[in-house]
């Protein structure tokens, strides 16, 4: 089960105060090996001067670590392109509302909690709703009609008729086929998207009431809400 949790910034490096060192280069670039050509033709022994094969050898040789250079800054535009691409469509996202995998569901000031599950056929899905001390305060019951999506909705009242409080519930969901067989299946909610947060390792969905999402968790997006 997939989960909606993690702090996109803890990807970020904030542990330090300052700019961090420079470490110095592992790798011979372009002009360094120019210049060990050059030492190496000027400093020759002229009874045995390097033959022309060896000659043309390390010219290839200098071919070649052209080639990488100009290859490694073409993969850099590409990422950097790419990054841009991401920025775009996650900021296009905020406003809307998405499905995603979770096991907490939020509840709003007002109105009802929704979500699906992927019900293996039909029969009952039992939505089991707990609070953060681990109490069930709802238990909600869908007929499933056959395979696909079981849609639920959570209307916010407990078992005893009273408003839960606005925030983030635990829901656990158990498929029962006509059979009497019991299956766990994964939950998604219906979440909004307040904000887009751009992480080292990709983008943060930031949804209320849940916490944070990767952007590749969405598996749907709805209408705005505006």
């Amino acid at each position: 089960m997939t989960t909606v949790n993690g702090d996109p910034f803890a990807a970020l490096n904030t542990s330090g105060t300052g700019a961090t060192p420079k470490k110095k280069a592992d790798t011979l670039g372009q002009a360094d090996f120019m210049r060990l050509m050059t030492e190496q033709l000027s400093n020759q022994d002229p009874l045995k001067p390097l033959s022309n094969s060896e000659f043309v050898a390390q010219l290839a040789q200098f071919s070649t670590v052209q080639g990488i250079s100009d290859l490694n800054s073409t993969v850099n535009g590409f990422t950097a392109a790419l990054t841009g691409d991401q920025v775009l469509k996650g900021a296009s996202l905020v406003g809307h509302s998405v499905v995603v995998p979770s096991e907490s569901i939020a509840l709003p000031a007002s109105g009802n909690a929704t979500g699906l599950v992927m019900s293996p056929g039909a029969g009952k899905v039992t939505f089991e709703i707990k609070d953060a001390s681990g109490i069930v305060v709802d238990t909600v019951e869908v007929e499933a009609t056959g395979k696909g999506e079981t849609a639920f909705a959570w209307d916010g009242l407990k078992a005893n008729g009273e408003r839960a409080e606005a925030g983030k519930y635990s829901i656990k969901a158990t498929h029962t086929a006509t059979d009497g067989t019991g299956t766990a299946l994964n939950t998604y909610v219906d979440a909004h998207v307040d904000s887009v947060t751009i992480g080292s390792d990709g983008l943060y969905l930031n949804l209320p009431g849940l916490g944070t999402a990767p952007l590749d968790y969405v598996l749907r997006i709805g209408k705005s809400a505006s």
